[in-house]
Parts: C-alpha cells; structure tokens; sequence
C-alpha cells in the first residue's frame, strides 16, 4: 500500500518559516467515541494546512480517499483523491471558504488547556458548533467549515455529533500533498470520487424495448418477443455479507403513449430447464400449470426441473414521458424520464460471485416503445448483522413473453387459484416470502380498479391476507404527458390501482412463514378475480420467492 500511494501523490516535507503543529481528532456521538474509526489529523502552520486522516498519513488507508490543503495566502483550498480503480483525481476551490459566515457567541472553555470560543454557523438545516483557539498564532479546523476561525478543536454538529482534539503537537516538518493530475471543476470532482465509494454494474445502457421484427440479437445482447425483452449474461463480483444492494432502471417513451408492466428480472439456471430456454426455443418448451379452469400457463410455477424468473424489480411506465412532452398544459412541466431504484439485498444469494442472465421488459406493441437503461449498484457496509440465506424461487405470473405467447395470469378465478409445491432438504429457519402482487384489468370493473383481498396460504394454512391498493398514484402527474383528461378534473394517471401507478416502482412485501421443517410444503395464493365482460378480462401479476435461513 505505501509503494501505491507514494505512486499517487508527491509527498514533500519542508521546513516552514512558522512552527508547525499536528492535531489529531476522534469522533463521538451521543457521548460515546465511534469504535475502529480512523483519526482525523490536520497539519497547520501559518502558510497552509494539510487536513487528512491517520489511516492515510500512516499508508494504510482504503480505497477511496481524501486529502485536502488550504493555502492560507490565497484563501482556497484543493483537494486529492484516490479512487477505488486507482486513479487519482484533483480540484481548487477559490471561494468557499470566504463565503463562510458565523455567529461568534460569548462563551469560552479550555480545551487541551488552550482558551476556546465558541461559533456557530447552520449548513443545509444542521447547527454546527465550533470552539476555537487563537493561542498558538495557527489556523485550521477537522472540516473545510471553519478554517478561518482560528485552531478549531472542538466540532459539535446538532448537539450530539462531535470532533474533538486529543492532542496538540509541534513537529518539524509539513507534510504537503500535490499530485500531477491537472485539476477538474468541483461538481466533477465530486461525482467521481462518490460514484467511487461504490460499485456499479452497468446492464443495459439506452436499450430499445419495443415490437417490431426488425428487433435483432447481438454479441452481448439477446432480443426475445419481438424486442419487448432484453436479456444479457452479467458477472457479478462476491458481495459481503450485509452489504447493500440496489437496483435502478431509468426509462422513457420512444413512441409508446400507454402505461405498460415493466419488469427487471433474474433467470435462475439451477435446474435442467430454465426460462433462457423458453426464451430461445418457445413458450412450448416451458412447464404447464394447469388449475383446472382450461388455460395452460407456461412457466409460471417452480417445479423439480425448472425455476420460474426472479424479479428483482417490477415497474410500470408512465404515460408518454419525454416522447409525448409537447403535450402542454398549464403550469405542468413534465419529466424528461423516470427513474425507479430499489433495494434488492435480500437477493444477494442469487447474485454474489456468479455469473448470472439479467433480464428486462416492458409489455408493448409499439415500434418505437421504450429506451431503458439499468444498473446494479453493490454499497459495502463496514460490519454487519446479516446471515446468510437461502432462496428458492416459486412462482411467477407476470407474462414477460406475452408478446411470444405467454398466457396472462388468469389463474385465480376459481378456488384453486395459484398453488405450487416444493421440498426442503433441510429445516429452514426464519422463513419470508418476497411476495409482489398487482391487478389488472383496465376497464370500469377491471381488477386494475377494484380492490381484492390476497390470501397466502401455507401447508393448507392461511397464513397471511391483505388488499393490494395504491392511492398516491396522482404524485407523479408530472411523469405522464399522455394521460388521458376526464370531465371530472383528473387524468387516468391520477386513479388509484390494485398496487401499481403509472410511473413507480411495485414493493415487494415479505410474509413471516416461520420455521420450516424438511420435506414437502405447499404455497397457495388466492384472489376474488374479476368476471370477464365481452373480451375484458382481470388477470393478476404475483411473483414469490422463499427466503430463509
């Protein structure tokens, strides 16, 4: 690590014309000091300061890291940083630290035995506190705030965060950091070393999703029923345990007007068939659910030879956004695109270490449909509580290949409804199903607008019942250009759904099973589902996985 940094940054000792001093710094909250933190140290005469950590002084810090000097003569500052891919990036800032302003109040205290005073200043809503001294002829502060005070040591944040001085020193030298790298603007600067602090998996970047026959595979990129699907194979790097993980998908119209299902999958490959090979070869191929009403669906349940598709996110698109914002009404300035993000951690068994084929799609039959791009972002967390789990895909009816055949979710209009069986070759513990569910049907009397009751139940059991209703769909207006306009005074996108809004993102909800011993059990879901009218029908889009200890 030492060769590393030394490579990254000119490290340069001078003697200065004034006495030097190091401060280091420890931080509390609530009166009790952060466990394994890293010290924050400053280096400070009466040319420049050098504010930095102990981790990085003494060559042992991760990737990414900051460093920050202020040149005193000029009042400005720059900053260094190495990113997590190794590079170094630089930025100066000439006005901040003289727009700085403060309340200077009239209390003192000693710390260290330095006489302190105390100023006060509030940043984006949170008081910031600063007890300074001006005994040793040197400024300097924990923080870019403060610096022009005197040697701030002492940093209070909403009365419960602090910065504290342990210990003044006098050295010799300064330690000055430069680096070769021309500088960039600071919004620059920022993004980078931010997008730094994580790891991001880009897996469709401006994809066309569309129907048209002109829709063509590629070397990366697979196209499935009539490009309304998006397939590709991603590596994934080990995740550690506890880590955060997330999901985001950004869309926009490429033609289509219509609120269409949106779904950001995973296609398990742990058994002999999979649906990469419905995909490939038709929706023949799949295994049929039948629960005795006269339709077959194709892959829809789990069985000992195939896993149905794992959703990591289930997103409906709004009416139109960007293709259709010429639509103007007034005092409504509509969205260039939407972005849904999501929180997937609890699939991270599904995707650390492996290589695994991503999916999405977007219901449509428009030629110029939609253009997505979808990331997965991995943010490490120091220390974690979390255990390792199991999953087991289950069910879902979400028909992502209706376009190549695939029967909508029409299962639950009789008492049977939804029933999948599986076996556990040993006990789990603390089991949830990951369950998303939404209605549709999109007349009067459609599913889409009347609320139903989901029952779950388990071994023959009900175990969990509740009615999936969105009522915020109105919030997000500004997404739907081509939303319909009612005598009324609202617009389509504005009616509440059987869990869904034109322009959001469905949740899952996680339904305690408990305990469940090995062997065989049974998930049964049941819904009131709507009566057809003429060639209207109700269907439901309901998806679970088990996730268990």
């Amino acid at each position: 690590m030492k060769k590393l940094l030394i490579s990254f940054f000119l490290l340069v000792f001078g003697i200065s014309s004034s006495q030097t001093y190091k401060i280091t710094y420890l931080k509390s909250s609530n009166g009790t000091l952060l466990e394994n933190q890293d010290a924050v140290l400053i280096f400070t005469n009466a040319e420049q300061t050098l504010l930095t950590t102990e981790n990085i002084f003494n060559q042992k810090a991760t990737f990414p890291f900051e460093q920050t000097v202020i040149h005193r003569s000029a009042n400005t500052f720059s900053q260094f940083a190495v990113l997590n891919t190794k590079e170094t990036v630089a930025t100066k800032d000439s006005v901040s630290i003289a727009k700085q302003t403060f309340d200077y109040l009239n209390e003192t205290k000693k710390i260290l035995g330095y006489n302190c005073k105390k100023a006060k200043t509030i940043v984006n809503s949170n008081t910031i506190e600063f007890w300074y001294t001006e005994d040793l002829k040197v400024k300097g502060s924990p923080s870019v705030l403060g610096q022009n005070l005197g040697l701030v040591l002492e940093m209070v944040r909403n009365g419960n965060f602090v910065i504290k001085a342990t210990k003044v020193e006098k050295v010799k030298s300064f330690p000055m950091v430069s680096t070769n790298k021309k500088p960039v603007d600071a919004l620059t600067y920022k993004d980078l070393l931010w997008k730094s602090r994580f790891t991001t998996i880009t897996v469709f970047k401006d994809q066309i999703i569309n129907f048209s026959d002109d829709s063509k595979s590629n070397d990366s990129i697979l196209r499935f029923a009539n490009g309304t699907i998006a397939v590709r194979k991603i590596k994934v790097p080990e995740i550690k345990l506890g880590s955060q993980i997330f999901v985001d998908v950004t869309e926009q119209s490429n033609g289509d007007a219509y609120d269409r299902t949106g779904s950001f999958f995973i296609i398990p490959t742990d058994k002999t068939n999979t649906f990469l090979d419905g995909l490939q070869n038709s929706v023949k191929v799949l295994p049929i659910y039948n629960n005795g009403n006269g339709k077959d669906y194709q892959g829809v349940v789990a069985t000992n030879s195939y896993s149905p598709i794992v959703e990591l996110m289930r997103f409906y698109t709004p009416f139109g956004v960007k293709q259709y914002n010429t639509l103007q009404l007034k005092d409504k300035t509509w969205a260039e695109n939407v972005l849904y993000r999501q929180d997937v951690s609890d699939l991270r068994t599904m995707l650390s270490g492996k290589e695994v084929w991503i999916g999405i799609n977007i219901g449509n039959y428009d030629k110029g449909g939609h253009k997505v791009s979808a990331n997965i972002t991995i943010h490490e967390e120091e220390e974690s509580k979390a255990v390792a789990t199991q999953i087991i895909p289950l069910f879902c009816t979400n028909n992502i290949m209706e376009m190549a055949g695939q029967e909508y979710g029409t299962m639950f209009n009789n008492d049977k409804g939804l029933e999948v069986s599986f076996n556990l070759d040993k006990p789990m513990k603390n089991c949830k199903l990951r369950y998303i569910t939404t209605g549709h049907g999109g007349w009067e009397n459609g599913d889409e607008f009347v609320p139903k009751k989901n029952s779950i139940f388990l071994d023959d059991k009900e175990t969990f019942s509740f009615t999936p209703w969105r009522q915020d769909c109105g919030s997000y207006r500004l997404s739907n250009p081509a939303s319909g306009n009612f005598n009324n005074g609202l617009s389509s996108s504005d009616y509440s759904r059987a869990n869904w809004c034109p322009g959001t993102v469905t949740n899952p909800i996680f339904i305690d099973l408990g305990n469940l011993e090995a062997g065989n059990h049974t998930i049964q879901i049941k819904i009131p589902q709507g009566a057809p009218e003429g060639t209207s029908f109700s269907s439901w889009n309901t998806s679970g996985v088990l996730i268990g200890e």
